[in-house]
């Protein structure tokens, strides 16, 4: 399925349907034509960022264009199996997200428990494509909480324009 031509980063979300459909936030992000549902992570975007909770690298605005370039890519999983996931073989350049608090109500208050859209809202904000992440968040009644709980340390995150300016910044909310 096409995505609209003026979404300035195309989404894709690789879809394990390990959780609840009726609960899942990458599945309503598809229906409502904002990002690509992927079956096969080889047909993910090479050169694409992966958001992967595992990476050695954190996501910095550096990485704007890549993104741009290739898209954001989430793997939609259950956290209780996200750690079975072969990240090794899903192609793209793997960032994890800084320490953020989920504002779903399966995870709310919990520290780096985010659902695949929070996910790909904060990597847009990180990146600095505000007006799409709040754009995903506004197809949940929760979603402008998301970004309520979270707002300095994503201002800090998008601010930062190297991976020790995140961290640091990571440490002084999340010590």
């Amino acid at each position: 399925m096409a995505l609209p031509d003026e979404v300035p980063v195309r989404l894709y979300v690789y879809m394990l349907e390990q959780d609840d459909p009726a609960k899942c936030t990458a599945g309503k992000l598809h229906r409502f034509r904002l990002a690509v549902r992927v079956t096969k992570a080889r047909r993910l975007p090479r050169g694409g960022l992966l958001l992967n909770p595992y990476a050695g690298k954190v996501l910095t605005s550096a990485d704007r264009a890549a993104a741009e370039r290739r898209g954001l890519s989430a793997v939609d999983c259950s956290w209780e199996r996200a750690g079975e996931v072969a990240w090794k073989r899903i192609p793209g350049l793997h960032r994890r997200l800084p320490l953020l608090l989920a504002a779903n109500p399966v995870s709310y208050g919990r520290l780096a428990r985010l659902s695949s859209l929070e996910a790909l809202a904060a990597a847009l904000y990180i990146l600095g494509f505000r007006e799409q992440a709040e754009r995903l968040l506004r197809l949940y009644k929760w979603g402008p909480s998301f970004l309520a709980l979270n707002r300095e340390p994503l201002e800090a995150y998008s601010r930062a324009s190297t991976v020790d300016e995140v961290l640091e910044a990571e440490k002084e909310f999340f010590p």
